[in-house]
């Protein structure tokens, strides 16, 4: 499977005018902390891979999006205040597959315990390189989920995303996805394809 994805930097309270003018449907907002690995064996910088294990949780309908800076309010999600559901996964992304998009083969599974995962992790050998911090909204639209993220310590974004089967299929979905982008006012010339990992090792 092939996530394929176009990020682009954007103040949020414009885009959601957009996406309600264009009629997308609001699909809830999480809360994410994600903890990225470095392996023993391969330097995940150099082969351009990542390792995470993510915490995640949804945050409730009575959620106010400015009670607060990022981090009180992806504390307050994760810690139940104003969320519910959560939960863990471990994820793997491959190298970037164009140099047109943030498209990866990517692998995701939930896991019983993030913590004990972590562990699992650890004792093989795998270090804990930082941990990316976000509130994200998410919405679809055209077949496409359109998510306004605001990340802690790198600002907001707005990424479009869908899944592939294969990578003869990532060209017509990237240009598809650049259509959302202008449909929503934004420009893919100002695409971006430094994962908030990257973004935020860059500001530390």
């Amino acid at each position: 499977m092939y996530e394929v994805e176009v990020k682009v930097p954007a103040s949020h309270d414009a885009v959601r005018e957009a996406l309600a003018d264009a009629g997308a449907t609001p699909d809830g907002t999480v809360a994410q902390s994600d903890t990225y690995f470095d392996a023993p064996h391969r330097t995940f910088a150099e082969t351009d891979e990542a390792l995470r294990v993510r915490r995640v949780a949804t945050a409730t309908d009575a959620l106010d999006r400015d009670a607060g800076d990022v981090s009180a309010l992806v504390d307050a999600i994760l810690d139940g205040d104003v969320g519910h559901d959560a939960e863990s996964r471990v994820t793997y992304k491959g190298p970037l597959v164009e140099a047109a998009s943030k498209t990866r083969e990517e692998f995701e599974t939930g896991v019983e315990g993030g913590d004990e995962m972590r562990e699992i992790l650890e004792r093989l050998g795998f270090e804990p390189a930082a941990v990316v911090r976000k509130v994200r909204e998410r919405y679809r639209l055209d077949g496409f989920t359109v998510l306004l993220d605001a990340v802690e310590g790198v600002g907001e974004y707005v990424e479009i995303e869908t899944e592939v089967e294969t990578e003869g299929d990532v060209e017509a979905a990237r240009e598809a996805a650049y259509a959302v982008l202008r449909d929503l006012g934004l420009d893919p010339a100002d695409q971006i394809r430094t994962s908030y990992l990257g973004l935020r090792l860059e500001d530390a």
